[in-house]
C-alpha cells in the first residue's frame, strides 16, 4: 500500500510541474512599453481612478465661459461689492463710510482719553468688564 501511495504522489508532482511550465508560457508577463500604453490609453478614456482616495471619479465639465468674460465678470463684482472678503467665508458684515473727517475722529479720541474712557492696551472696546 505504501508503493501506491507513493506513485500518487509522484504522478501529482509529475503533474503539478507540467502544468506550471504551461501555464507559465501561455501568459507571458507584459513588457513594460505594454503595461505604459495601456495607461497611457486608460488616461485618456477618464478610466483611471484619480490619486489618493479611490473614491468612484466625480462629473466634472468644463465651462464654456472664456477666462476674459469671468475676470470682467469678477472685476465688475468687486466694484459693486458682491465678493466676499478674502479668507473667511462668514458672511459680509454691513459697513458703511464713516461721516465724520478725520480731525473730529482724532478730537473724540483725545476727549475720551482725558476722560479715561478709553480700554486698556490689548482690551477689546466691547469686553465686558
Amino acid at each position: 500500500m505504501q508503493m501506491k501511495n507513493a506513485l500518487t504522489v509522484v504522478a501529482a508532482v509529475a503533474a503539478a510541474m507540467f502544468a506550471q511550465a504551461t501555464f507559465a508560457q501561455a501568459s507571458a508577463p507584459a513588457t513594460r512599453a505594454d503595461v505604459k500604453a495601456e495607461t497611457k490609453a486608460a488616461e485618456k478614456s477618464g478610466q483611471l481612478a484619480p490619486a489618493g482616495e479611490a473614491s468612484p471619479k466625480t462629473a466634472t465639465t468644463k465651462s464654456t465661459t472664456p477666462r476674459a468674460d469671468v475676470k470682467a465678470d469678477t472685476k465688475a463684482a468687486e466694484k459693486s461689492g458682491q465678493l466676499a472678503p478674502a479668507g473667511e467665508a462668514s458672511p459680509k458684515t454691513a459697513t458703511t463710510k464713516s461721516t465724520k473727517t478725520r480731525a473730529e475722529r482724532k478730537a473724540e479720541t483725545r476727549a475720551a482719553a482725558k476722560a479715561k474712557e478709553l480700554p486698556a492696551n490689548g482690551e477689546n472696546a466691547t469686553t465686558p468688564k
